[in-house]
């Protein structure tokens, strides 16, 4: 068992650092939000630092789930920065989803410093982090990933090494453009039987066991349908995704189309006011 900080404890950070207690690791906690490292202490054991640096003193493995590319400097870097707390030879895992650009940037950083350097982004929303069944897409060395992967194993459902650091983050990009597309192609299937006439049960009965089956439509479909949009991964944090996919795909000369499309309707879901609403919202708009 390794002695672990895990900074940042939102709807992601808070469940996962607590599989890593469960499964025997000695952890510190560290929140922006000091209550919320309190209670995660009361439920979980272990302890809360009042700065990144001091969570990360001692630590084998260090690992962040926090908001953006600025959210996680601000954790990495600086006097009360984790890198200033990290003895050589530890390990740093991030969960973030940020850009390839930050994170080879701190991957520099972080490998000048003898630290090493993994970019392990998740997928699989609140509810795959509560269960420890997320899919965790990695870039690094291979040794700082064969290090690593034991440790993620607590909340993985499945954890593969993809590549350099960055491979990870870019990974997970293929993931969000995949998920935009998916998602509003079921609100406009759901929109269109209903306005049909159709019973939406009976439709997503019948095409869910052909072609057409998919993850989001066996569980959004009924909430969808229901209008309820509070069961996963926020409009706001989908729209900071898909602005990091686009403009990688600037970089690369990759062409989304879909993406930039979807991307603007989530935009007009935000004018909504449906901000932190789960990304099947979607269909709010279609049935305005």
């Amino acid at each position: 068992m390794a002695q672990v900080a895990f900074l940042g404890l939102g709807v992601m950070g808070f469940p996962m650092a607590g599989h890593l207690a469960a499964a025997g690791h000695d952890v510190t906690v560290y929140n922006r939000s000091g209550q919320k490292a309190a209670d995660w202490v009361a439920r979980h054991g272990g302890r809360a630092a009042p700065t990144p640096r001091e969570a990360a003193e001692g630590a084998a493995f260090v690992m962040t789930c926090v908001g953006n590319d600025d959210d996680l400097r601000q954790v990495c870097l600086g006097r009360d920065g984790a890198f200033a707390g990290m003895a050589p030879g530890a390990i740093f895992v991030d969960h973030t989803t940020v850009s390839a650009r930050v994170t080879r940037e701190l991957a520099a950083v972080a490998h000048q410093a003898g630290l090493g350097f993994v970019d392990a982004p998740v997928s699989g929303g609140q509810a795959g982090a509560e269960n420890g069944q997320l899919s965790v897409m990695c870039g690094g060395t291979e040794a700082d990933y064969a290090a690593a992967e034991p440790v993620i194993a607590a909340y993985a459902k499945i954890c593969r090494r993809m590549g350099d650091v960055g491979a990870g983050q870019l990974t997970k990009m293929a993931n969000q453009i995949a998920i935009a597309g998916l998602v509003q192609g079921l609100a406009e299937s759901l929109s269109f039987a209903e306005k049909a006439g159709l019973s939406i049960p009976e439709v997503v009965e019948v095409i869910s066991q052909g072609a057409a089956g998919s993850w989001q439509m066996q569980n959004r479909y009924k909430t969808m349908a229901e209008g309820k949009f509070d069961f996963g991964f926020a409009v706001d944090w989908m729209r900071k995704d898909l602005g990091i996919c686009l403009a990688t795909a600037d970089e690369t000369g990759a062409s989304l189309p879909v993406t930039a499309l979807v991307d603007q309707f989530y935009k007009e879901v935000q004018a909504m006011g449906g901000g932190r609403w789960d990304t099947s919202a979607l269909i709010a708009r279609l049935r305005r």
